[in-house]
């Protein structure tokens, strides 16, 4: 039976993973559908927004397109960058667009926050302990040390010294976080659309 439980485990796991793009959608549409947004819950909610769009751009920079990708693994150990906080800065960055898109719609708050908090956190942590799996495979005792001084979700205020530090690649990062800021782009229209019926 714990041979079968682990398997199911292991592909939940790879499920998340590999719809990571998807899985946020119905939440998504609930927001939208319930939302009463009001010019203050719109500019609070964006500025939320903002904050996790930036750190989600600061660290494509550094780990480049292949955050993208939908195979496990890395081609290189980015231990710079925002990465040097924290090890997993664009799943930060994700909480915070949707915990900004929450605050806009202004609707079962915070309710709402706590479910897209306790959603997200189960979804991440089963991705990111395989993502661990993999980058150990791949680097060994270099992403062992990286693991054990920085946090996975938690960043440490002082940055940790990188032996081989990656350059970052803004426009490539522009290029890839495209599809990301329509999407922002799309449900800011939206809720200023909501925002604007609600009001008359």
């Amino acid at each position: 039976m714990s041979k079968i439980f682990g398997d199911y485990k292991v592909d939940l796991r790879q499920f998340f993973f590999k719809f990571r793009g998807l899985t946020p959608v119905p939440i998504v549409l609930i927001v939208l559908i319930f939302a009463r947004p009001t010019a203050s819950s719109f500019l609070w909610g964006i500025l939320v927004m903002i904050i996790g769009e930036m750190v989600r751009f600061w660290g494509v920079a550094y780990a480049g397109g292949a955050t993208r990708t939908r195979n496990v693994g890395a081609s290189t150990l980015v231990t710079n960058g925002p990465f040097a906080h924290v090890r997993n800065p664009l799943y930060i960055g994700n909480l915070c667009i949707y915990t900004g898109a929450a605050i806009i719609s202004n609707t079962w708050l915070p309710w709402l926050i706590f479910i897209i908090w306790i959603f997200f956190g189960v979804q991440y942590h089963l991705i990111v302990k395989l993502e661990e799996e993999k980058l150990q495979e791949l680097f060994g005792n270099s992403y062992l040390e990286y693991k054990n001084k920085v946090p996975r979700f938690f960043p440490r205020f002082s940055p940790l010294k990188a032996d081989n530090p990656v350059s970052p690649d803004f426009i490539n990062a522009l290029k890839s976080e495209k599809s990301t800021f329509i999407s922002i782009l799309v449900i800011l229209l939206l809720m200023a659309g909501k925002m604007f019926l609600w009001v008359r």
